[in-house]
């Protein structure tokens, strides 16, 4: 006879939650008198296209800047797939791809140069990043300026050779800011192609911009920020609750004002 185990007292537990690609918890800044980020705390999904929008100011890019390793917050934490950006910084940012706004970039190294640095940078080895590159800059349209220098680019090609560098390593998160600013309308169709087809192989977005109708027909969840704080977070749907993104966030930001006086203006 066979030894029986005792059957487990109770149902099975539960599986445990998915990790977020992304989860901020208390997340604060202060510049001098100035508070610029208010304890945030924030859930990103894996495998979602997460938009993030609010007026100037609100405090998008300082919190992707502290999500991400770029800034050292005052308090919180910030954890990718589960590791602690302050903690273990490289394990972080091996997961990541990061197109930051405002940050200067090596501009004195042709396009090539550039992405090829960028990927020699994570390790990678020299024939895949030759491959790679190759493949970037023909996906968007830069092949036929890959060795013109860096510092020659206008503002969408630049903002194109940065999306280039930040891809180049395959990353499980890319953090974006603002990635669509200056980018010509067939070059923006060609970015958010790139980006669908790696939300659907299962990475995950984050996208900061000021342009509601994108994010609303882009972006699968959203953030609305303004005073440093969250003020609504979801689905697109759950936070439209019935109305364009762009009047909800209205509702939520406030602050729009009416045009009076100006008569000068009318005076044709």
């Amino acid at each position: 006879m066979t030894y029986q185990p005792p059957a487990p007292d109770g149902p099975p537990a539960p599986p445990a939650p998915p990790v977020p690609a992304l989860s901020l918890r208390g997340l604060a800044k202060r510049f001098g008198d100035k508070i610029a980020v208010d304890g945030i705390a924030l859930d990103v999904p894996a495998g979602s296209f997460y938009g993030v929008v609010g007026p100037n100011g609100a405090g998008k890019t300082t919190t992707l800047s502290m999500a991400t390793g770029l800034l050292r917050p005052d308090f919180g934490t910030a954890l990718v797939h589960g590791v602690d950006v302050w903690q273990e910084p490289l394990r972080a940012k091996k997961l990541m791809g990061i197109l930051p706004d405002g940050v200067r970039l090596f501009d004195r190294l042709s396009g090539t140069q550039l992405v090829t640095y960028a990927g020699l940078l994570r390790g990678m080895d020299k024939d895949v990043v030759t491959s790679r590159v190759r493949e970037l800059l023909a996906a968007l349209d830069l092949t036929q300026d890959a060795g013109t220098l860096v510092v020659d680019y206008s503002a969408g090609m630049t903002k194109k050779i940065a999306l280039a560098s930040a891809l180049i390593h395959a990353p499980r998160l890319l953090v974006l800011d603002e990635p669509f600013e200056s980018v010509d309308p067939v070059s923006a169709a060609n970015i958010r192609d790139i980006l669908d087809r790696y939300v659907a192989s299962g990475g995950t977005v984050i996208v900061s911009s000021h342009v509601m109708d994108l994010v609303q027909r882009m972006c699968d969840h959203v953030a609305v920020v303004a005073g440093g704080r969250v003020l609504a977070a979801g689905t697109v749907e759950e936070v439209r609750a019935g109305v364009s993104l762009e009047d909800r966030f209205v509702q939520l930001v406030g602050g729009r004002s009416q045009a009076e006086g100006l008569e000068w203006l009318r005076t044709f």
